[in-house]
């Protein structure tokens, strides 16, 4: 069960968490003791570094982004509102820039995977993720029959995917769009191939055929 997805920082007083920007991708939002103006970054996709926005304080140091960046991987995005920094002399936050309606990120099907897939430090897990596939993967006689039939590995991994995604949730009429956004959410929240383990076990799946 997911404990939290705020934390604290030690480079300066300050808690921090991942939000979904509303241009697209994940950010940081840094909540200072004393300042009302809240520092807030993007997460470069390819550098995995911060980019900080242009109405961050000179004051929020990169050091600050960084251990941030570090302390929230793996943690689910933090929806807008209902949460100020209790250190003294702090304000209610606003965030006009990244206001937004409801998102995937939002949805009840989201969350269900990611309460899914959370280890017991409140993180998301690929490890918990890939091993469930995996297991699914080998029980299903589906799948022993595309490998059988020599159906590509990116065939074989979809119909994995969209199945387990479809009875986590709930949902059987998720639509394959989707379910890739999910994926896709679950990748920027600790980028890395999200499937890289689910690919490697259906490789070596049809090496032993």
């Amino acid at each position: 069960m997911i404990r939290t997805n705020v934390v604290t920082l030690t480079v300066i007083p300050a808690v921090a968490y991942r939000r979904k920007l509303a241009s697209g991708g994940s950010g940081i939002v840094i909540l200072r003791e004393g300042s009302a103006q809240p520092g807030i970054a993007a997460i470069s996709k390819t550098s995995g570094k911060a980019i900080p926005a242009p109405n961050t304080p000179a004051d929020f140091p990169e050091e600050a982004f960084a251990e941030a960046i570090k302390l929230t991987a793996g943690l689910p995005y933090r929806k807008q509102g209902g949460f100020t920094y209790s250190g003294e002399g702090s304000q209610e936050i606003q965030e006009p820039e990244m206001q937004e309606t409801e998102t995937l990120a939002d949805s009840d099907e989201y969350k269900k995977l990611v309460e899914a897939y959370t280890d017991q430090k409140g993180r998301l897990s690929y490890d918990l993720l890939n091993r469930d596939l995996i297991k699914f993967a080998h029980s299903s006689s589906k799948v022993r029959a595309m490998v059988e039939n020599g159906t590509k590995t990116a065939d074989i991994r979809r119909y994995v995917v969209s199945t387990k995604f479809r009875n986590v949730t709930g949902k059987k009429d998720l639509s394959e769009e989707e379910i890739q956004k999910m994926a896709d959410l679950l990748d920027e929240v600790s980028p890395k191939s999200v499937f890289k383990e689910l690919n490697a076990g259906l490789k070596r799946m049809k090496s032993r055929k």
